[in-house]
């Protein structure tokens, strides 16, 4: 998923940015509301966490805001206010579900894991197309009774591949994607990360999958469709 998760206390932020990542999240992390809001106007999000007290614009202010636009990706407000006419603010400005600080992060993944299933783009927790399968919850991919495990990038690759099967998607449509906003990859590392999935995918014998298309970028299909 791609995910926006806004704090703007580094010690609280860079965990839940690790522990998404390491889960095979792309996740845009940023500090205030207001680079939020700009954000949330230039990008899709599958989910948003927001911590209710931000520089400049209030994570409720922020999902009022988001809601008004008509997006329909769960939110996850987090703040150490803990009373329920709080929590109720919350879930009345458009907010799915409400967790307290301290977080726990285990916690916290679990309530992640359980509002991706209302994400709009929800199909379960496997990817297929034909019989290659892409189990969402342990980065893994399977084809032909085989299993290879990827890294967080190779996973987040696959996964928008997967999402968008056959179809020709730009190198700028897939750093979006795959890439954190505020990070600027090598020239070369697109062409890095295609390749290493592919050594990954030679292991299931579908390497030949990730085709490259001279002049346009890559698509995802079985060799023959």
């Amino acid at each position: 998923m791609k995910i926006l998760l806004v704090e703007d206390d580094p010690k609280q932020l860079l965990p839940l940015q690790i522990a998404l990542s390491e889960a095979g999240h792309s996740v845009d992390g940023v500090k205030d509301g207001k680079t939020a809001q700009w954000l949330l106007s230039e990008q899709d999000y599958d989910l948003l966490v927001l911590d209710w007290m931000l520089p400049h614009v209030s994570g409720v202010d922020l999902c009022q805001h988001y809601r008004t636009l008509g997006k329909t990706a769960p939110v996850l407000m987090i703040t150490a206010r803990d009373t329920t006419f709080e929590k109720v603010t919350g879930l009345d400005a458009g907010a799915d579900d409400y967790l307290v600080k301290p977080i726990d992060l285990i916690e916290f993944m679990a309530r992640v894991r359980a509002l991706r299933r209302r994400s709009p783009l929800w199909v379960g927790d496997t990817l297929n197309l034909e019989d290659l399968h892409l189990h969402l919850d342990s980065l893994t991919v399977e084809r032909q009774g085989k299993t290879v495990t990827l890294s967080s990038r190779e996973f987040q690759l696959l996964e928008h591949f997967m999402r968008h099967p056959r179809q020709i998607l730009t190198r700028n449509q897939i750093e979006q994607a795959v890439w954190e906003w505020g990070t600027e990859p090598d020239s070369n590392a697109m062409t890095v990360l295609v390749r290493k999935l592919r050594q990954r995918l030679q292991v299931i014998e579908a390497s030949d999958w990730v085709e490259s298309i001279y002049g346009m970028g890559y698509r995802l299909s079985s060799p023959g469709n």
